[in-house]
């Protein structure tokens, strides 16, 4: 199946949306909305959540809010924000008008409240946390009315008013739904609806010291904003009936809740509370590492806004949790790469070769195209001489079959320029070899080759007399386990991974690299796809890698397994 044909073949909620339209239902009308808490940076389990609701809104005709669901001011503040509306803006959406917070309706849900408690159907709770929740029972065993449930509506009234007043300390009283105490789902036990936090919050201020909860918050703004497809994730789904009974005793508009699978992607975590962990125990250098699975790290890391759309496109919706292999996300990012980065040469781990019949002191420019894929993507120039660097595994003294690199008496080619072959080379005291020396066959320039030698294996290079010195960060996996924190008995911090992070202080390069921008995807030949780091500066160049040109994990669980088939 193509990409475009699972994109096009509709899934549950197109069909939902398509009824609606086909029945006139709200007029016909599209309105859906993101709506994250600002208390910490979206990651890459948001974006399926953020292409569902916008995609559709736009495959429909409608329109999409973004809300920050700003209720607990503990956790929340203005960087989240601006952090969430540039990763949205960077994937490719815009959404409709100025963003909303849901502190925008504090007002609002408060008379909601005072409506529940006028009708009875809401009271004010003087138990403790831990007293309310063993008060709920369990899954099995339903739970017990508290003391405060048959509390006069005036009463209520007075002390919501009392505790919107800042009368009460924190935890000395919550406002809590009326509902049923035997329901089979735990969230229809009564749940606490106001909770007294004496905090100050991020836009309001000190203005209140009381807070909605989630799940008051949520729905109501959903029905204040008239969205008509509330799409969130599967964790959701039990809470779907509080969403209802609140909009049906509210007499508000119907906003439907509808549920999706998340989007879980092996080796990446996607709990704000752990992703925070690694940030202030030292793991990681903070939001934007381009080890972590959030959209501003994976950014940093030269990943591609389409790519990742195009990701969860392939993916698809669905109504049940799973798990996608990593292996596909990277095989999207390196199809989406091979098709616009620029073709560099660098050299990891430098030996010198001195073309010894090649003019001593003269050099000479050669054109290099820059994507191979395009032909609109242009050139670039780069210099050849007399000394030149190559990869130290790109030469052998004792070659075995089939390797078509360089070696004594043997031929290769240099990418873009001309055939070497070696005769002769400098080693240490410890064996490693410091210098090859080589000669070359000027009749052998690339496309314009007279030479009649044939050679079977092609290097990259980069001339020693004009070369920039730049550091890369070679990433990997943050962890060694495909899903570190569904294990009961361990940790997941156990399985972080030590190879995450390999850096290379000194790698030879292009003097071209000097040039090129922040954002432009590149290929270093032979070793990956690079992006330029924004710890770069005039006297240090950083480039990240983004992924390897192969799926060298693929590569070592096939001689993992053949290991074990042979155990």
């Amino acid at each position: 199946m193509t990409d475009k044909e699972t994109y096009e073949s509709k899934n549950f909620i197109e069909e939902i949306i398509e009824e609606d339209l086909k029945n006139n239902k709200h007029g016909g009308r599209i309105h859906t909305r993101f709506p994250p808490e600002p208390n910490g940076y979206l990651h890459i389990g948001h974006t399926k959540a953020i292409c569902i609701n916008f995609e559709n809104a736009e495959k429909y005709g409608g329109r999409t809010n973004l809300r920050f669901d700003d209720t607990n001011p503990v956790t929340e503040d203005t960087e989240y924000v601006e952090a969430i509306k540039n990763d949205i803006k960077w994937l490719g959406f815009e959404w409709e008008g100025d963003a909303l917070f849901a502190s925008d309706y504090f007002d609002k849900l408060y008379e909601f409240a005072i409506d529940l408690i006028k009708k009875g159907l809401a009271y004010v709770d003087d138990s403790s946390a831990e007293e309310i929740a063993e008060m709920k029972g369990t899954p099995t065993q339903p739970g017990v009315n508290s003391p405060y449930r048959t509390r006069s509506i005036e009463e209520n009234l007075d002390l919501f008013q009392h505790m919107k007043e800042g009368a009460f300390e924190d935890g000395a009283k919550v406002l809590r739904a009326k509902i049923d105490m035997s329901s089979p789902n735990m969230h229809m036990r009564d749940p606490v609806l106001y909770r007294i936090k004496k905090v100050t919050h991020h836009r309001t201020g000190d203005k209140w010291c009381i807070y909605p909860m989630y799940d008051f918050a949520h729905g109501q703004s959903d029905s204040i904003e008239n969205i008509t497809h509330s799409l969130c994730s599967l964790e959701f789904r039990h809470h779907r009936p509080l969403y209802d009974w609140l909009i049906e005793k509210l007499e508000i508009f119907p906003s439907r809740q509808i549920e999706f699978a998340r989007m879980n992607v092996a080796y990446m975590i996607t709990s704000k509370r752990k992703l925070l962990k690694l940030i202030e125990d030292g793991y990681v250098t903070g939001w934007d590492d381009p080890r972590m699975s959030t959209l501003s790290g994976l950014r940093r890391r030269g990943y591609l806004p389409q790519s990742l759309r195009r990701f969860c496109n392939i993916v698809g919706v669905a109504k049940r949790d799973n798990v996608i292999e990593m292996e596909l996300l990277e095989s999207v990012i390196r199809e989406d790469l091979n098709e616009v980065a620029t073709r560099v040469m660098v050299v990891q781990d430098p030996i010198k070769v001195v073309i010894e019949n090649y003019p001593d002191g003269e050099q000479e420019t050669l054109t290099s195209v820059n994507n191979p894929q395009d032909e609109n993507s242009g050139t670039h120039n780069m210099t050849f001489s007399r000394e030149i660097f190559i990869e130290r595994d790109d030469f052998m003294v004792d070659p075995p079959k089939k390797y078509f690199r360089l070696a004594p008496d043997k031929h290769v080619r240099l990418k873009g320029a001309y055939i070497i072959k070696a005769n002769r080379y400098d080693s240490d005291a410890e064996g490693n070899i410091t210098t090859v020396y080589c000669e070359y066959e000027p009749s052998s320039k690339s496309g314009e080759d007279t030479s009649g030698i044939k050679v079977k294996g092609t290097i990259h290079w980069v001339d020693a007399n004009n070369y920039e010195d730049v550091e890369l960060k070679l990433y990997d996996r943050l962890f060694t386990d495909p899903t570190p924190t569904s294990h009961e008995d361990k940790d997941f911090l156990e399985f972080l991974n030590p190879e995450s992070l390999k850096v290379v202080p000194s790698a030879k390069a292009e003097k071209y690299l000097s040039e090129v921008g922040d954002s432009e995807p590149l290929q270093f030949m032979r070793k990956g796809y690079f992006i330029k780091d924004k710890d770069s500066n005039d006297e240090r160049l950083v480039f990240n890698r983004t992924v390897t040109l192969r799926d060298s994990w693929a590569k070592i669980k096939q001689q993992l397994e053949k290991s074990k088939q042979g155990q």
